[in-house]
């Protein structure tokens, strides 16, 4: 039976967020729904969820011994991997110890790397995805895309939201994308994958829920992304019946393989009736923030209450809905959103500001979210919105 006391005394539930981005800001909303305490960690000070959680700390999570050291000064019930670079041996070795992973420590080392988790997919659950090569180096590099051929996508094996990742179309590209996945990594430079260009006719979000009451499917999601980053989002992605049950086959054997409790995002490409696996974060996905506006309980709810071992029922779907980053350019600690009014004064909108502390060349600050009767409305509606939106990057 799942039980939580009194915030903040021996009796109440603490959950740990490794990752305080304005996904974990949402998470952390979520738990404290619940009368969780909630420790915010990242790398930086005043991260998003820092600006609602109890307390918080800024450290370098891919130290292992810093992070053993936050984890064993708070004692939590709950360890919830909200990025990426986190040192996740360790994870897995406080894991052995008794401490609570979200989901797991396994799928937190599997998936924060992509060769982890393509070689979970392909090699040893035999989905389809797209063909593949790892590279360590320069000359391994070349010697993948001369195997894969061209043009070819290459992503460093360790990072989040489009950074490092680029297309090489042609063989003036090769050296050029070479630099840019090791300038990218969340770890530094390091392995890349090199993997063959999809033919497809889009691309899907499957967030897969695994709880006390099974497993759960959102509606689908399609989405835009540029230079590997997410730009639109909407929900429901039209698709034949046909694939969205091999879609749903594919993220339940992905999850099922990585076990525990919480929400996936299962990305997928689509051709025809054809699915094919792409990634999964084994946490809220950045393209399912269209959920705050269309059904009743949102990723981060959902992922509240499956790691907390609380049932997760039908979703309630409210309607087309969609969703448009607002990703700001510059070098400011001082950013000013204006022109809110009008940004509004259509029924169905609504914006969050993340409240990052700056920006440094470009960065995603806040999204527009829209619902219409459509989905190509509630796309046309969070546009004007967007396009509403007046942001002054001040000087520092």
């Amino acid at each position: 039976m799942a039980k939580i006391g009194s915030v903040m005394t021996p009796v109440g539930r603490k959950a740990l967020l490794l990752g305080s981005g304005e996904l974990g800001k949402e998470v952390a909303i979520e738990l404290q729904r619940y009368g969780v305490e909630v420790i915010a960690c990242d790398r930086y000070a005043n991260a998003p969820a820092m600006q609602i959680a109890h307390r918080s700390y800024v450290f370098n999570m891919l130290d292992p011994e810093a992070l053993r050291d936050v984890i064993e000064r708070e004692k939590p019930d709950h360890i919830i991997p909200e990025v990426e670079a986190i040192a996740t041996d360790m994870l897995r070795t406080l894991e052995s110890e008794g401490y609570n992973v979200t989901p797991t420590a396994r799928a937190a080392w599997l998936t924060m790397n992509r060769e982890g988790i393509r070689r979970l997919a392909a090699e040893e659950l035999g989905i389809p995805t797209s063909r593949y090569k790892f590279a360590s180096d320069y000359d391994e590099f070349k010697a993948a895309i001369e195997e894969i051929g061209l043009p070819c996508v290459i992503k460093p094996i360790m990072s989040s939201s489009g950074h490092g990742q680029s297309v090489a179309r042609k063989a003036d590209d090769i050296e050029h994308s070479w630099a840019i996945s090791q300038e990218g990594g969340r770890a530094g430079a390091g392995r890349v994958i090199v993997e063959g260009f999809v033919d497809f006719d889009y691309e899907i979000t499957l967030l897969t829920v695994r709880s006390c009451d099974g497993t759960t499917y959102c509606q689908p999601i399609g989405h835009i992304q540029i230079d590997g980053d997410y730009r639109y989002s909407w929900q429901p992605q039209p698709m034949s019946t046909t694939a969205l049950e091999k879609a749903q086959q594919i993220a339940k054997k992905v999850t099922d393989a990585l076990g525990g409790y919480g929400i996936f995002g299962v990305e997928l490409f689509i051709k025809g009736d054809d699915v094919i696996f792409s990634e999964v974060s084994p946490r809220p996905h950045d393209t399912g923030m269209v959920t705050m506006i269309s059904q009743d309980l949102s990723e981060f709810g959902l992922h509240a209450r499956a790691l907390l071992g609380l049932p997760v029922p039908d979703i309630r779907f409210y309607g087309p809905s969609a969703s448009r980053a607002i990703v700001v350019e510059g070098d400011s600690d001082k950013v000013v959103f204006d022109n809110l009014e009008e940004v509004l004064k259509e029924p169905g909108v609504q914006i969050r500001i993340f409240g990052k502390p700056e920006v440094k060349g470009h960065r995603r600050m806040g999204v527009i979210l829209a619902t219409a009767d459509t989905v190509d409305a509630a796309r046309e509606k969070a546009e004007r919105a967007y396009n509403s939106l007046k942001t002054e990057v001040l000087p520092r």
